[in-house]
């Protein structure tokens, strides 16, 4: 998928005026996607956690969020025509947030409860939100 992505990108018409970072549009949109994917995994495992079910409510909310916020963002910094910088921005912005708050909470049922796919999916998160930190920070103000 990485080179099909690099590839698609390195062919867009758009790709000078978008003022991006292709390495770093590449990885993001590749954080974003597994991101999306392993979110949804692990609000599918914590609901198979039936006699942890109550104390994973949380976790399951910010999985499910965290996975459409990612999805929406990798596709949205994937169009490179006529993109509104400050859309983008905040897009970014929504996604870093979301990893957070999921990546923060599956640390802690991976540590307290140890539960394993937590453990999986908050270093996901954190690959996510590191992606699109390097993103938003290559940005022009």
């Amino acid at each position: 998928m990485p080179q099909a992505i690099q590839a698609m990108l390195a062919t867009h018409p758009q790709q000078d005026a978008a003022a991006l970072n292709m390495q770093a549009l590449t990885a993001c949109i590749e954080a974003c996607a597994e991101c999306a994917q392993v979110c949804t995994s692990c609000a599918d495992a914590c609901l198979g956690e039936r006699e942890h079910l109550m104390h994973l409510v949380r976790c399951i909310r910010l999985n499910l969020d965290c996975a459409d916020i990612c999805a929406a963002t990798g596709r949205v910094v994937t169009r490179l025509t006529q993109a509104d910088p400050a859309v983008l921005r905040a897009q970014l912005q929504a996604c870093v947030a979301a990893c957070r708050a999921c990546g923060d909470e599956c640390e802690m049922h991976a540590r307290e409860m140890n539960m394993e796919h937590c453990r999986i999916c908050a270093e996901s998160c954190r690959r996510c939100e590191q992606a699109c930190q390097q993103l938003l920070g290559g940005m022009n103000a």
